[in-house]
C-alpha cells in the first residue's frame, strides 16, 4: 500500500515513463515507512528490491527529476505563505569503504575519505515549519592529478573565476530565490546562509528589484568605502560605534570539537547554556575586492552585531556578524533580522534526519550516480519527518488528519493510550505526542519540550507498521482478512 502522502507529493513525476513514475511513489512510501532500515528491509522483497536498485540505476532517474515533484508540490506550500525563508547551506556525504570505494566518488577534506556533497535550498516559514527543498546541488570533487601545495591551491583559487569555483553554489542559490521571486509576486523571500556563503560576488549579485534580500554570517571583517563622516575603515568597528539597540536573552547550543587538535575558536567545544547579548545595527558600503575578471561595483548593505560583553570564563564569546539587505530602521525590524537568522539551525537539524534518521551514508550502491538518486528520495523523506515534527509545534490544534491517514491515529490511540477511539480526531499536537511515544518519548505530565525529531521518526515507523496492520485486521478491512474489533 502507498502512501496517501507519498502519492501526493510525487502528484506530477515526469521521469519520461508511467511506469517509472509508479515506482518512484513506491520507493518513496517504502524507504519513508522505514527511514532506519536497510533498502531490502524498507521494500520487503526481493522482486521490490530488484526494481528499487534497477530504478536508481536507470538513467532516467537523476537527482532532479526524482526531486522536480517535490519542489512543485513545495511551490504549492509557498504559494500560501507572505514571507518564505530560503536556507541553504553544504553538507558531507561521508561514503568511505574499507573493501572497496565508491565508484565515482571524490575525496573529502582529505583523500583518505571519500564521497560527495549535497547542498539544499529549503523553504521555510519564519516559524521555522519546513516547506520543502526548492534546488538541490549534488557534486563530487575530483583528484588531483599532480600532488600540489596548500599554498599552490590557495592561488589557484584566487586566479579562477567565482564560476569555476564550489562557491559558485552560493551564487545559485540566490538565483533560484530571484527565479521564485518572479513566480510568486506575493511572496517576500529572505536568503539565508551561513558564513561559508560571504563571497562578495553574492552580495553584488542583482536581486530582481529588491524583492529578495539576502542574510549571511560574516566571516570577514570587510574593508568600507572611504566616508568623510568617520575614519574607521572596516565593518565591525564601524557597528561598534553605532549604540546597542537591545539585549536579548539566547540559546547557545552545545557542540563538541570534531578533533582535539582543532584550533579555529568557531569549532571549539562548549557547553549548552543560556547567553545575554547585545544588538547593535548600521547601514554601510563595502569597498569591493579585486578580481582577475574585473572590478566589482561597491555594494550598501546593513550590518547586525549581536555579542555577548560577558561570557562566562573558559567560555568562547558569541559573537554573529550579520551582512543583510533586511530594513534595520526601528528595533523591531532589527529583531526580525536576528529571527530569521536563527531559523538556519533548522537545515542542520534536515542533514541530522538525513544521516542518522534515514542513515543515507550507509546506503551500499557501487556507483556514485546511483547513490545521489537514492539520496535524492531520502531528501524528501527527511523534509516529511521534520515537517511532522514542526507543524505540531507551530498548529497543535489542527485536526490531525490534516497529516495522517485514519488507520495512522487509530491504530497509535489504541497502541499507546488503550482506549476507544474518539468521535473525533485528536488535535496534531496530541497525535504527535503519541507516535513520539512509540519511538521513546516520555510523555510525561506537563512536560514542556516537545518532541524532537529522532523520536518522531523512530516513533512513525511503529506508526506505519501499525496502521498498515490496522488497515488489514481491524475494522473495516477487505474481505478475506480476519477482522479484529479493536473499538
Amino acid at each position: 500500500m502507498i502512501a496517501a502522502w507519498a502519492k501526493d507529493e510525487m502528484a506530477t513525476a515526469a521521469l519520461g515513463d508511467k511506469r517509472l513514475n509508479k515506482r518512484l511513489e513506491r520507493i518513496l512510501s517504502d524507504l519513508g515507512s522505514k527511514p532506519t532500515a536497510s533498502i531490502p528491509a524498507a521494500c520487503g522483497g526481493h522482486k521490490e528490491t530488484t526494481a528499487a536498485y534497477r530504478f536508481f540505476d536507470n538513467e532516467k532517474s537523476t537527482p532532479e527529476a526524482i526531486l522536480q515533484s517535490h519542489v512543485d508540490q513545495t511551490k504549492q506550500r509557498i504559494a500560501e505563505q507572505p514571507i518564505v525563508l530560503l536556507v541553504q547551506d553544504t553538507s558531507e556525504l561521508d561514503l568511505t569503504r574499507p573493501e572497496q570505494q565508491v565508484v565515482d566518488a571524490g575525496p573529502l577534506d582529505t583523500d583518505a575519505r571519500r564521497g560527495g556533497f549535497v547542498h539544499p535550498l529549503h523553504a521555510v516559514t519564519p516559524d521555522s515549519t519546513p516547506l520543502g527543498t526548492v534546488h538541490c546541488a549534488f557534486w563530487t570533487r575530483q583528484d588531483d592529478t599532480v600532488p600540489k601545495t596548500a599554498a599552490e591551491k590557495r592561488r589557484e583559487r584566487r586566479a579562477a573565476p567565482i564560476e569555476d569555483k564550489e562557491s559558485m553554489r552560493w551564487l545559485e542559490g540566490l538565483r533560484k530565490a530571484r527565479d521564485l521571486a518572479q513566480e510568486f509576486a506575493h511572496v517576500q523571500f529572505v536568503c539565508i546562509a551561513d558564513s561559508e556563503a560571504e563571497i562578495y560576488e553574492l552580495f553584488s549579485e542583482p536581486r530582481g528589484k529588491q524583492r529578495v534580500h539576502f542574510l549571511i554570517r560574516a566571516c570577514q571583517n570587510r574593508a568600507l568605502e572611504r566616508d568623510p563622516d568617520t575614519r574607521t575603515k572596516h565593518l565591525r568597528q564601524r557597528v561598534l560605534e553605532s549604540p546597542v539597540l537591545f539585549t536579548q536573552e539566547i540559546t547557545v547550543r552545545g557542540r563538541k570539537a570534531k578533533t582535539s587538535c582543532e584550533t579555529r575558536e568557531r569549532r571549539q567545544s562548549r557547553q549548552t547554556r543560556k547567553a545575554i547579548v547585545e544588538v547593535l545595527a548600521a547601514a554601510m558600503t563595502l569597498r569591493p575586492p579585486s578580481r582577475p575578471e574585473g572590478k566589482l561595483p561597491p555594494v550598501t548593505v546593513h550590518i547586525v552585531l549581536v555579542r555577548e560583553a560577558n561570557p562566562p570564563a573558559g567560555e568562547p564569546a558569541v559573537e554573529w556578524l550579520l551582512v543583510t539587505t533586511l530594513p534595520i530602521d526601528t528595533i523591531d525590524q532589527v529583531r526580525q533580522v536576528v529571527q530569521y537568522y536563527c531559523t538556519l539551525w533548522i537545515i542542520e537539524i534536515l542533514f541530522r534526519v538525513l544521516k542518522s534518521g534515514c542513515r543515507v551514508e550507509e546506503r551500499r550502491f557501487e556507483h556514485m550516480k546511483r547513490f545521489e538518486s537514492c539520496a535524492a528520495v531520502y531528501l524528501i523523506v527527511a523534509w516529511r519527518t521534520l515537517y511532522v515534527c514542526r507543524l505540531g509545534r507551530s498548529m497543535p490544534d489542527i485536526d490531525c488528519e490534516t497529516v495522517f491517514e485514519p488507520s495512522e491515529w487509530k491504530s497509535v490511540w489504541r497502541i499507546v493510550k488503550g482506549e476507544a477511539l474518539p468521535s473525533t480526531p485528536p488535535k496534531l499536537s496530541v497525535m504527535i505526542a503519541l507516535v513520539a511515544q512509540l519511538g521513546g518519548y516520555i510523555n510525561r505530565p506537563n512536560r514542556k519540550d516537545p518532541p524532537g525529531p529522532q523520536t518522531i521518526w523512530l516513533g512513525m515507523q511503529r506508526m506505519y507498521d501499525l496502521a498498515q496492520a490496522w488497515d488489514a485486521f481491524g475494522p473495516g478491512a477487505r474481505s478475506g482478512h480476519h477482522r479484529v474489533e479493536l473499538v
